[in-house]
């Protein structure tokens, strides 16, 4: 078992876990980022089509841009299974993103069954509320006593934001969605808001793995 100086929490050795959890936060983070760029990519190769879809999770219909929309979902619901972070809560949230994913994979919302076509919302709303519980509160934690380093009170501003962000897009396009329902299907206004989301959730998780910027220095 290590102890991460920076937050005072105990951490499981990597030598348990079959992926790092390096690895592992870099991997959600580009999955996150990259996920809106792929299926759009995805779709103009099938289809020939260089249109936006309304949203990230229309492109389900779109032959590769789906195969690669539902790769990414699977990947993710993997992913938050086999995290394990310092504390008990932590599994428990990334275990419940875990499901969310595979909801949201597995109920489009392309389908012509209404029942399924509104779970897929309750699914994405709720691995969205994941998404914002790891920015906003668990990668912001510091174990009580442990002084955080000038670069983990940085972080966690960012980490602040990432949530932040998140949560202003989910809830300007649930306001959008309802007052300017021709806006939004013209501007592709849902498509832009989930990928800002998910640029901000990617961010987010690549900073906690220290990985381009605002590391702790040795």
């Amino acid at each position: 078992m290590d102890t991460n100086e920076t937050t005072g929490f105990v951490m499981q050795s990597n030598k348990d876990q079959i992926i790092s959890y390096k690895t592992l936060r870099i991997l959600m983070g580009l999955a996150g980022i990259l996920l809106p760029l792929m299926v759009f990519i995805g779709k103009a190769i099938s289809e020939h089509s260089m249109e936006l879809e309304f949203s990230i999770s229309d492109y389900y219909d779109n032959a590769t841009g789906g195969d690669i929309l539902v790769g990414v979902l699977f990947a993710l619901s993997f992913f938050l299974f086999a995290y394990k972070g310092p504390e008990p809560v932590d599994n428990k949230v990334a275990s419940i993103g875990a499901l969310m994913a595979m909801g949201v994979a597995l109920f489009p919302t392309t389908s012509t069954i209404k029942w399924i076509h509104y779970m897929h919302f309750v699914f994405a709303i709720s691995l969205f509320t994941v998404f914002i519980v790891f920015s906003i509160y668990l990668f912001r934690k510091t174990k009580k006593g442990i002084v955080p380093t000038d670069e983990k009170k940085k972080r966690n501003r960012l980490y602040l934001v990432c949530g932040i962000i998140m949560i202003l897009c989910i809830a300007g396009l649930a306001i959008s969605m309802w007052m300017m329902e021709d806006l939004c299907a013209s501007a592709k206004l849902v498509f832009w808001g989930e990928a800002i989301a998910l640029f901000a959730f990617g961010v987010s998780w690549l900073t906690k793995a220290e990985w381009l910027y605002l590391k702790d220095k040795a």
